[in-house]
């Protein structure tokens, strides 16, 4: 059995760019003193009668927080693509004025699609680097990149489940079926398809339905 490999998905070797996550430390309200309870001299000479509890208004339901879409497509955004060609330039801006900064080398590479502007598309890679992109390099077919060490490709949604190939990290595949319910997900790379759990690779969010 044949193990699926390929050369480094992109032509570039930066490290990947990521930025410290920091929390904003709640402000402390200081607690006023409990008032001193009156001594019997102090106590007034008219007691009053406590009012019955008001029932409390019942809380209007929370509406989910629609997703963001893209002014130019109107489709949600993050969302998923694929480089459509082995050469694809990534811009520091979006348009042919802004330069170069990486040429990428891997057709059906997954990115991220992150912003649009007119016909340009902020994309993120699974390096973290991002920058900008013409839409017509983009097709909405997946794909996936194998991350972290060798994986193994099964033949069912189950760790018992026969092995098909041995994948290599930086391998690229198509990704063809997601459920969002399961932590699996059928793929194929090259002539081999199978299934690999969601963590073995990137180019699917979380829960997300792939059909």
């Amino acid at each position: 059995m044949a193990p699926a490999t390929a050369p480094p998905h992109a032509a570039k070797t930066a490290p990947a760019q990521t930025a410290p996550i920091r929390a904003i430390p709640a402000k402390a309200t200081p607690v006023p003193p409990t008032p001193a309870k009156p001594t019997p001299a102090q106590a007034p000479s008219v007691q009053a009668v406590a009012k019955p509890p008001v029932a409390a208004a019942a809380p209007e339901p929370v509406k989910p927080a629609e997703p963001d879409k893209g002014s130019a497509t109107g489709l949600p955004l993050p969302r998923f693509a694929a480089l459509r060609s082995d050469e694809v330039n990534l811009r520091a801006g979006p348009g042919t004025r802004y330069p170069i900064a990486w040429v990428y080398k891997r057709r059906n590479l997954p990115v991220k699609i992150e912003r649009e502007f007119e016909v340009w598309r902020l994309i993120e890679d699974a390096d973290g680097v991002k920058g900008w992109v013409h839409q017509a390099t983009l097709t909405g077919r997946r794909g996936l990149l194998i991350t972290g060490a060798e994986r193994t490709l099964r033949a069912a949604a189950a760790e018992t489940a026969a092995p098909v190939a041995r994948l290599q990290p930086g391998v690229v595949g198509q990704l063809l079926h997601c459920d969002p319910a399961s932590d699996w997900c059928q793929v194929q790379v090259k002539e081999y398809r199978g299934f690999l759990r969601r963590s073995e690779f990137w180019g699917s969010a979380a829960g997300e339905a792939v059909n």
